[in-house]
């Protein structure tokens, strides 16, 4: 390990840290009265890298993460290789949003512009070149991301999610909460919707999680079957009507997580692990921001998330 490269990351992961707007920044925008003002607000903010004033609030959403991935992009160029690959790992949900975007863009809806990734991409190289869904899955297969089982988008769409939860405990141990908190509530939605998945996906998710905790019964059962590492987001219950409590906790928690690595942790990927964690947690709550100043400046809702 060179001492002095991880140093240097570190120093840097701390100073993208001081780039996140925080919660009574994110509270103001809130509070904006129309969406207009929300975006103008935030542009004077650093998110106005890629948010301008005059942007509708869905492309202000999606230039506010672009900021984040820029930022992670840059925090990737001053880490050894050792840390590196925990960080694309990490990073790879911009991989799953092009993939999902892909998969539309090849069942004819309308899609954006992909995230660019640089050295954080994984596969999206090969993906973004396929043309139908079969190629897709073929090609997931045949990288980390894993098969997903069959060719249809919705197991196209589970498969990823899955692949960035075993690559993000595989290489980042420090992570494994987070990542059995996100699959938990990934479970308990297909089993809501009564999905029947392929087995390799089952197999997949039960290596993740434990026997049991595949949506193929009721919610309740999936819930009481989980493991504390994955349980402890459905503390209010496993109705899905508190889901959104439960998507806020598990935010609420990457983030003090996150918060207490850079406390605990002079230099190293704990330091790196934290600040991703902090601002890919800052850009949730500036997004759900935005939502409520788009609908009348609901800073009543935006208290209950944040």
């Amino acid at each position: 390990m060179s001492t002095s490269a991880w140093i240097a990351g570190s120093v840097r992961a701390r100073a993208l840290v001081r780039r996140r707007i925080g919660a009574a920044a994110a509270r103001r925008i809130a509070a904006a009265p129309t969406a207009a003002a929300a975006v103008h607000l935030l542009a004077d903010t650093p998110y106005g890298r890629d948010v301008h004033s005059g942007q509708d609030p869905d492309t202000a959403e999606r230039a506010l993460t672009a900021t984040v991935l820029w930022h992670l992009r840059v925090l990737a160029g001053w880490l050894p290789p050792g840390g590196v690959e925990p960080l694309r790992a990490l990073a790879s949900w911009y991989e799953v949003v092009n993939i999902d975007e892909h998969v539309r863009r090849l069942t004819g809806r309308p899609t954006g512009p992909p995230y660019r990734l640089g050295a954080l991409s994984t596969a999206w190289g090969r993906v973004s070149a396929t043309d139908s869904l079969e190629a897709v899955r073929a090609t997931l297969a045949a990288s980390s991301w894993g098969d997903p089982g069959a060719a249809q988008p919705r197991d196209i769409a589970l498969g990823i999610r899955i692949g960035w939860a075993e690559r993000v405990v595989r290489v980042v141990p420090a992570a494994e909460a987070w990542v059995a908190g996100a699959v938990a509530l990934l479970a308990a939605r297909e089993a809501v919707a009564g999905s029947v998945l392929p087995a390799a996906l089952i197999r997949r998710l039960e290596a993740l999680l434990g026997k049991g905790t595949t949506p193929t019964g009721p919610v309740g059962a999936l819930v009481a079957a989980l493991p504390a590492r994955g349980a402890w987001v459905f503390a209010d219950g496993p109705e899905p009507d508190r889901w959104w409590r439960a998507e806020a906790r598990w935010w609420h928690r990457i983030e003090r997580d996150g918060l207490a690595m850079l406390t605990r942790h002079r230099f190293g990927l704990p330091v790196v692990v934290g600040a991703t964690a902090v601002l890919t947690a800052d850009a949730w709550r500036t997004r759900a921001a935005l939502v409520c100043a788009a609908r009348g400046g609901q800073v009543e809702v935006f208290d209950e998330l944040a």
